[in-house]
């Protein structure tokens, strides 16, 4: 991706499956958002509008695999594979070999990924960890009969590692200077050991995709709009949730409506913005682009804070969002943040909307590994030796501020830290596969789980959140 967009071209970064580090050092290589095409969590049937929608404008698009290509979710077939992913794009896939410790048996390996499924068009090969001269040249030899296009040989080369931890890669966002180098690296050894003349070539033989690119505000359109809380005996009837586009009622006299401070609406048929903070920075690095998409277009003004340095939620913030991370690394730092901390807890004691996720969660805890946190839920969050990984089946088990009792999402749970207990009084969800039970937390206007969901999926995820701020 760096080296495409070093020849000055617009490149559009994609990853299979739910991965959120990965295309942090997409947007590094491109200096676009780097998104998630998942099968899974958003379903097949969004895989080309997203696609399409992340490379508007583009000269071509990368999309960088899950695990081997065939992996997808267990038990599911090749769905939210990255051949399943190649197929509903009509992509021809450059498969990537390590040819460390082999030389002829290349072609046979070669030769089992490229005809396994033959509606898969596996148009070349770049040879990775190549040792030697001698070593390129036994592999190209063997590839001859594989009938596989050879389009790159990269040799190891130290400047370009990535150092790991225990839930992967880390991210851009902590190590940001070194992270510029080593992708500087990768795009000159690339430049220097790749075709991309011959990888461009392969790109524009791309199928066709007949299918619309995904819009935030098309897609809240089409969305129910969301239930409101029911009002107390006596009290007016809150006013119906507006759709985007959907003109406002007027008053008999033909007046404009005012929202609750007296001011007019800035646009017909546009509610006035709701201010809602979404947490940032080192610790809280995790997001999907579609979500903030999708909050603007429900009529909200997003703001980031990071939970690191920012002793203060930003001024008028009527709900706040807390996705995945690293919080864990950064437990000492967020504790020893004892402002924000009151100020997130003074925040959900108003009823004001509050929405967390994996990191998000463990944030709201009493503690963590025994340092204070906001003390939003009553539970304590440890590091654990166990790696929970995996996709999961869910349904909302009551109604909270993102979702109705009843409503079925597809997540993603990612993490090495144990929450004690496990779900509060009321859960969020009754997970179903691959094993059922009742996970996350939701206690008032506040929803905390494990769970990573992708709200393109169930758009109306994102409207019922921005009505609820705007009604709290």
């Amino acid at each position: 991706m760096a080296a495409l967009t070093a020849r000055g071209l617009v490149v559009s970064p994609h990853k299979v499956g739910p991965d959120y580090i990965d295309p942090g050092y997409h947007a590094l290589a491109t200096g676009r958002v780097g998104r998630n095409l998942d099968a899974y969590l958003c379903g097949p049937e969004l895989v080309g509008p997203l696609f399409a929608h992340g490379a508007r404008g583009c000269d071509l698009a990368v999309v960088e695999g899950v695990m081997g290509m065939y992996d997808g979710a267990a038990g599911e077939g090749e769905l939210a594979s990255t051949a399943h992913v190649a197929k509903l794009l009509r992509a021809p896939v450059v498969l990537v070999v390590d040819a460390s410790s082999q030389s002829r048996s290349v072609a046979a390996l070669v030769h089992g990924f490229a005809s396994w499924d033959p509606e898969v068009r596996v148009g070349g090969v770049i040879l990775n960890k190549v040792a030697s001269d001698r070593h390129e040249e036994l592999l190209r030899e063997a590839l001859e009969s594989a009938g596989v296009p050879v389009l790159g040989v990269l040799r190891r080369v130290a400047q370009v590692d990535t150092p790991s931890r225990h839930l992967g890669l880390v991210p851009v966002a902590e190590r940001q200077s070194a992270a510029v180098e080593a992708v500087a690296a990768m795009a000159a050894q690339v430049e220097r050991g790749c075709d991309l003349e011959g990888l461009l070539s392969l790109a524009r033989g791309a199928g066709a995709l007949s299918c619309a690119a995904w819009d935030a505000a098309e897609s809240l359109a089409s969305s129910p709009p969301p239930p409101l809380p029911v009002p107390s005996l006596g009290a007016a009837a809150p006013e119906p949730p507006l759709r985007p586009g959907r003109p406002r009622p007027q008053t008999p006299d033909g007046l404009k409506d005012k929202d609750p401070d007296g001011a007019e609406d800035k646009a017909p048929g546009r509610r006035p913005e709701v201010r809602i903070a979404v947490a940032g920075g080192p610790a809280f690095t995790f997001s999907y682009a579609e979500h903030a998409e999708l909050l603007t277009a429900a009529g909200a003004e997003v703001v980031t804070f990071d939970p690191l340095h920012d002793e203060q939620l930003p001024d008028g913030t009527r709900g706040l969002v807390i996705g995945g991370g690293f919080p864990e690394v950064y437990a000492a730092e967020l504790s020893a943040n004892e402002p924000l901390r009151k100020a997130v807890a003074a925040l959900a004691e108003t009823s004001a909307p509050v929405a967390a996720e994996c990191a998000g969660l463990l944030y709201l805890c009493r503690e963590l590994d025994g340092l204070p946190m906001c003390g939003v839920l009553d539970a304590d969050a440890r590091m654990s030796e166990r790696l929970t990984l995996g996709y999961r089946d869910a349904v909302a088990v009551s109604d909270s501020v993102l979702a109705v009792a009843g409503t079925r999402m597809r997540g993603h749970e990612f993490h090495r830290t144990v929450v004690e207990p496990g779900a509060g009084m009321v859960a969020a969800w009754g997970v179903r596969a691959p094993e059922r039970r009742l996970e996350g937390f939701v206690q008032e206007s506040v929803h905390a789980s494990y769970l990573h969901t992708h709200w393109a999926s169930e758009p109306g995820v994102a409207l019922r959140f921005v009505e609820r701020c705007r009604t709290s």
